[in-house]
């Protein structure tokens, strides 16, 4: 089966890019090094071919309701303008997938899905929204999409007249204009640093990542935005979440509001105790990899690594692990076998590093 390609696809082949399949599209995985550009995106800017993601427009009288009912985090509540991160759930509370919803005007919501997901989320999606007064229109074929992540994302905007002066909270969305087009701006990313997601026409994507990079800005692939993503502990697609476990059981309590009216999920996961607690742990030898096994003191084996890498901010290796909740131990001790060695783990409590986004 062939793989599918985004519009900027020549633009990764022409700058060099090492390419790699992923969710069916052939997509950078790096350029330079990893380090070279996770190093852009902590204290410089970095832009990333993020159009295999999923674009699904809702738009009518009960829009709102709409998106309030399918996912667990409260949309209705949210202002105009806003975004919110939910994951999308089953009757049984299992992930189906996690995304964030714009709320673009009271009668018309974007919702962005993982790309491995698309065809699974829009089945799921519209066998529902018959119950609704909206329509709903798959525009994953319309749109790219730029994430540009880092400190100096304001000032590289400001030049290429894509923000005015007001004040653009985090996760916000609004309009703006580019080469003639609008395109919406979204203060979101999945980095921790300040910067934008940019949804636009194919034609409008080639010109602004050409301009970006003139502007200072460093491409970036899948490897590094691994990276970024882990040492803030945003949890993905695949690893944190499966469509086997629940957001409970990955450390995303805050996301399901049981005090909603109703959404799909909430009965199950009104009385569900979690099967798993989330650990982050690093390690001062060795580097973790996802699969790896976590032990307790005694050398018994009591979880898994479900992401792992070097981390180039700390430069040393870090994990988030699914611990079995009833095996968590009391006293915090860890260790994680890498290959045939046992190594001591470092417990942390929060993320292995904050990050800068506004």
């Amino acid at each position: 089966m062939s793989l599918m390609k985004t519009s900027l696809h020549q633009k990764h082949i022409d700058l060099g890019a090492k390419m790699a399949p992923f969710a069916g599209f052939d997509m950078p995985l790096q350029y330079s090094s990893v380090k070279e550009e996770s190093q852009a995106v902590r204290s410089n800017c970095g832009i990333f071919d993020v159009s295999h993601m999923g674009e699904f427009l809702v738009e009518g009288e009960d829009a709102e309701k709409f998106l309030d009912y399918m996912v667990t985090n409260d949309f209705s509540g949210a202002g105009e303008n806003k975004a919110v991160y939910s994951p999308l759930c089953r009757e049984d509370g299992t992930v189906i997938d996690d995304l964030i919803a714009y709320k673009l005007a009271p009668k018309k919501v974007l919702i962005c899905v993982n790309a491995a997901n698309i065809e699974k989320d829009w089945a799921w999606f519209e066998k529902h929204v018959s119950n609704f007064n909206c329509t709903l229109t798959n525009q994953s074929d319309e749109y790219s999409l730029i994430a540009v992540q880092g400190p100096k994302t304001e000032e590289i905007f400001k030049t290429l007249e894509l923000l005015s002066t007001e004040e653009f909270p985090y996760y916000s969305v609004k309009e703006s204009s580019f080469n003639g087009e609008t395109v919406l701006l979204a203060r979101t990313g999945y980095t921790g640093e300040d910067g934008f997601e940019v949804f636009c026409s194919h034609d409008t994507a080639a010109l602004l990542w050409d301009k970006l990079i003139a502007c200072g800005a460093l491409p970036c692939g899948l490897a590094a935005r691994d990276v970024l993503r882990l040492e803030v502990c945003y949890p993905l697609y695949g690893h944190e979440i499966t469509d086997e476990v629940t957001p409970l059981d990955a450390a995303l309590k805050w996301t399901v509001k049981l005090n909603k009216e109703d959404f799909i999920g909430k009965n199950a996961l009104a009385d569900y105790k979690p099967r798993f607690r989330l650990a982050k742990l690093s390690l001062d030898k060795g580097i973790p990899r996802e699969g790896y096994e976590v032990l307790n003191a005694d050398s018994d084996v009591i979880g898994k690594v479900v992401s792992g890498t070097m981390s180039v901010a700390l430069g040393k290796g870090i994990a988030l692990c699914h611990i079995e909740a009833d095996k968590f131990p009391e006293n915090k001790e860890f260790k994680i076998r890498v290959r045939k060695n046992e190594f001591e783990a470092n417990y942390h409590t929060k993320s292995f590093i904050n990050g800068g986004h506004k």
